[in-house]
């Protein structure tokens, strides 16, 4: 039998021959002529650490759908430029909501040749994290973890875009004594329900109690674990005590959770005002439990209201059939800066990520920031804004250049 497949062979001189007249082609400027094709550019690298299993699954779940969308949009519009449009590939790790199993991660991204770190959401395993990334010199840009200690231990490769628990508490104790001082002053007494199991609600509860406490309030606390199942006894604890006003500070399992007991209970205090509550803001308690977060405030890290770009994000996360969470649009936010530092650096190296980090004027974000400066790795041009859980809207009630509605306090019975 007849072979009848041709083989197709070229000499060198042909070759010689054809590729000038590519050349020749192309200068003319002639459509369809085949021409060499250039090296397709190295990815740069990014690690995306966080915890997408165990008790933090769904806040971990969250920050990673929003990071990696950032990246596909980044690749999307051409990648970095500087880098003749290198694609950013997203390196994957799971904390599964252990510091120790963070910090592995980041050893394992080491070993990938991760240019940069986006993470790791929670306040413990992003002090793990960004301790491994030190020793290695690898930027880390942290998107949520709240406690101050991240960005205080003196490492140059560590960023924080959003506020910590400092900056938010303090503006959450002054908007609330405005708003208190505003309707009459109607509350004197307040109850800091806290998780303690964390640098976040032990951090958060006592920079609270010492802010309030020095404004004239009569303050108690009451800490639980975290996870925690059962709020039976300390909503009977709030009951006994009567507080004008309640503030929980607890991951969103346990603040959902207290919530609920307290609607059950029919215990309702003039007021439910969070900051930093896992729950006082998102549109999944929101849709799950729509009478029981009612008129429950929350100082927390939110979007630009009134940006374009944070409403397309909002779309396209709920037509995926998602909530849209801080989580989103922080882990989305900081690998757009990440990216706009390695356009800026020109340069997958680590070093020169950093110095581009660290002089970072970054302003095309949805947050409502300023430009991005970095003190010590903490962004001071980033701030959190204050909102009220109002019909079937999560409205923003201060500062005013953002508010979208009026406060609602004291809550209605």
């Amino acid at each position: 039998m007849t072979d009848k497949r041709k083989t197709f062979r070229i000499t060198r001189r042909q070759f010689v021959a054809g590729a000038a007249a590519g050349s020749a082609a192309a200068a003319a400027g002639i459509a369809g002529f085949p021409s060499v094709l250039r090296a397709e550019a190295a990815p740069v690298k990014m690690g995306l650490v966080h915890p997408v299993t165990g008790f933090l699954q769904f806040n971990g779940t969250q920050c990673r759908y929003g990071a990696t969308e950032a990246v596909k949009e980044i690749n999307a519009a051409g990648g970095i430029k500087a880098l003749d449009g290198a694609k950013i590939e997203a390196v994957l790790g799971d904390a599964q909501s252990k510091p120790e199993i963070g910090a592995a991660e980041v050893e394992k991204f080491n070993e990938a040749g991760v240019a940069c770190i986006v993470g790791a959401y929670a306040s413990g395993i992003s002090m793990s994290t960004t301790q491994v990334a030190a020793k290695y010199g690898i930027p880390h840009v942290v998107d949520v973890g709240v406690t101050d200690k991240i960005v205080e231990r003196g490492l140059d490769n560590v960023f924080r875009f959003g506020p910590g628990y400092g900056v938010i508490t303090k503006l959450g104790v002054e908007r609330f004594i405005a708003m208190n001082d505003a309707a009459g002053k109607p509350a004197k007494s307040i109850m800091i329900v806290h998780e303690d199991s964390t640098p976040f609600g032990t951090g958060t509860a006592g920079l609270l109690e010492k802010g309030l406490v020095e404004a004239g309030f009569e303050v108690t606390k009451v800490g639980h674990p975290t996870p925690h199942r059962d709020f039976s006894n300390i909503v009977l604890q709030i009951k006994s005590a009567n507080p004008d006003v309640v503030i929980p500070s607890s991951y969103p399992n346990e603040y959902e959770l207290l919530v609920r007991t307290m609607q059950q209970q029919r215990v309702q205090p003039k007021g439910i005002y969070s900051v930093l509550g896992g729950s006082g803001s998102s549109y999944k308690f929101l849709a799950a439990y729509p009478e029981a977060c009612q008129h429950i405030m929350d100082c927390n890290h939110w979007y630009n209201p009134k940006s374009d770009g944070a409403k397309a994000l909002r779309k396209k996360t709920e037509d995926a059939g998602l909530f849209f969470t801080y989580e989103v649009f922080l882990a989305y936010s900081c690998v757009k800066l990440v990216a706009d530092a390695i356009e800026r650096a020109g340069s997958a190296d680590r070093a020169k990520i950093i110095e581009a980090l660290a002089a970072s004027t970054w302003n095309e974000h949805i947050m409502p920031y300023g430009p991005t400066k970095f003190v010590n790795g903490q962004n001071q041009g980033a701030q959190p804004l204050n909102m009220q859980y109002q019909g079937k809207e999560i409205e923003v009630i201060a500062p005013d250049e953002y508010a979208t509605a009026k406060a609602v306090y004291p809550r209605p019975a």
